[in-house]
């Protein structure tokens, strides 16, 4: 499990593509790899991989094609910046929300505002997951707990203040850009269930 409070950011050093099978190799800051072990998770840009070999402060993961598919990871190349997060132990504050690092969906970044001392990102999701979307309701972007601005039929908002754009890769985004997206689980189950019930939340509500 993850918390989604992004530790910093890992710089894509390599991507060795085989087939159905991509291999990243990250450099990470120096500090947040004490303790990592072979088998460790870690959430790269909010999708969970495992560690699968280490060189330093140099780590390796290996992505199916499935994730590739499914996530934003099959667009890194050498030199992106992803954000990070290893997995929460028993004990840790959890700043954000619960996240379980398997992303549902992708975003594109529809427009960026620049007000005085934050940012604020507008992001366009497929249809069929806005109803599971509210106002100042939780989302994770990119592995970043977030709580959401304004929702309309297919877009929503995020505040980012500079401590977020200062520890996350959000300050690098434009227009156009896909994110990865995780649902509140909570949020999922309790939409899910009144729909069972009969009382479905229009799509476009």
């Amino acid at each position: 499990m993850f918390t989604g409070i992004v530790q910093g950011q890992a710089r894509v050093i390599n991507v060795a593509q085989r087939p159905g099978l991509s291999t990243f190799i990250l450099a990470f800051p120096e500090d947040r790899v004490d303790g990592v072990e072979i088998g460790a998770s870690v959430a790269l840009n909010g999708t969970c991989l495992t560690v699968t070999r280490q060189e330093g402060k140099t780590l390796y993961f290996d992505a199916m094609q499935e994730t590739l598919s499914l996530t934003t990871l099959g667009d890194l190349k050498t030199g992106d910046h992803v954000n990070f997060e290893r997995a929460a132990r028993i004990g840790d504050e959890i700043g954000g929300h619960l996240l379980s690092g398997h992303v549902h969906t992708t975003a594109e970044v529809t427009a960026i505002e620049t007000p005085e001392n934050n940012r604020t990102l507008y992001f366009r999701v497929p249809r069929d997951w806005m109803k599971y979307i509210f106002a100042k309701g939780y989302i994770a972007v990119n592995g970043a707990s977030l709580t959401i601005g304004s929702v309309t039929e297919d877009t929503f908002n995020v505040h980012l203040i500079p401590e977020t754009l200062r520890v996350t890769t959000f300050g690098g985004l434009a227009v156009g850009d896909r994110v990865n997206v995780e649902i509140d689980s909570q949020t999922q189950t309790i939409v899910d269930t009144l729909a069972r019930m009969g009382y479905d939340r229009p799509v476009n509500g």
